[in-house]
This record gives C-alpha cells, structure tokens and sequence, in this order.
C-alpha cells in the first residue's frame, strides 16, 4: 500500500506539521487527523521510484565505445571555440568558430 503525506490544517497547535499515513490506492483521502480529529489535507508529492541502473551503467552509456558504436560523433571543447572529436569516426577531427 502507498504512503500518502498529509498536513495539519487550521491554527491548532499542531497546525503546518506533516504526518504519513498509509491506504489503499481506492480510499478516499482523509479529511482529518486519524488521532486528533483536526482537518488535514493530501500533499503531493512525486513517487519515489528504484531504478533498475545505477550511475555506472550511465557511465557505460555515455562512454567513447558505446557512442561510437551507436553511430554517434563527440566533440569536447578543448580550446577557445576549438573543439576536438573523442568518440565516432564520422566529421572533421577539430572544430572551430
């Protein structure tokens, strides 16, 4: 079940605090503290998400080996307005301005 934010509303002592709470996807939102009765309201927020990649296998995406062979071309700057290619056979060696 998804753990939902909610905020204490009103100007209780207790106004402004947060609290988690967790239900079901199908129940409504609460309306008030579980425990206190005071009104409440839903925040959203973004869902935290576990990602099947870590930063090394994005390293391994953005590598020389894995652009070239994907057809791509790279140029780092090297210079003022001079840029070289690192990855990618295709283009000029050196850009520039």
């Amino acid at each position: 079940m998804p753990i939902y934010l909610y905020e204490i509303l009103g100007d209780g002592e207790h106004a402004g605090e947060t609290f988690e709470y967790m239900q079901k996807i199908s129940d409504p939102a609460l309306e008030q503290h579980p425990e206190t009765g005071e009104p409440v309201r839903k925040i959203i927020t973004p869902p935290a998400l576990v990602l099947k990649h870590g930063e090394a296998q994005h390293r391994a995406l953005l590598s020389d080996k894995n652009i070239a062979a994907k057809g791509f071309t790279r140029y780092e700057k090297t210079g003022d307005g001079t840029y070289e290619r690192t990855a990618g056979s295709g283009g000029p060696k050196k850009l520039q301005r």
